[in-house]
């Protein structure tokens, strides 16, 4: 099993990106997918996700209105739009799968979203 992330980069505060995640676990629409972020000297942190089902849930506070999570179930793609980026979203974007279950038992390498002027 693979999820391969992608999309990433270097991008001014109040930019956007949007990150990619390929997914080769089967049936994918039967997965939900979670987005989680990793920074120097702080513990992964959830960004958000979406249910099998198509529900969304994101944290609370410091990325909710700005990023949003999708997913492309005929592309085996969950997406995750970044929008009026910060210095502090600045992280390796990592994403999760876990069999209609929020218990994620797959994840990808991540990708690096660095945000700076």
């Amino acid at each position: 099993v693979q999820l391969q992330a992608s999309g990433g980069g270097l991008v001014q505060p109040g930019g956007s990106l949007r990150l990619s995640c390929l997914a080769s676990v089967r049936p994918f629409s039967r997965y939900n997918m979670g987005w989680f972020r990793l920074a120097p000297g702080r513990e992964r942190e959830f960004v958000g996700a979406i249910s099998w089902r198509g529900s969304t849930t994101y944290k609370y506070d410091s990325v909710k209105g700005r990023f949003t999570v999708s997913r492309d179930n005929t592309k085996n793609t969950v997406y995750l739009q970044l929008t009026s980026l910060k210095p502090e979203d600045t992280a390796v974007y990592v994403c999760g799968a876990g069999y209609m279950s929020y218990d994620y038992t797959f994840w990808g390498q991540g990708t690096q979203v660095t945000v700076s002027s």
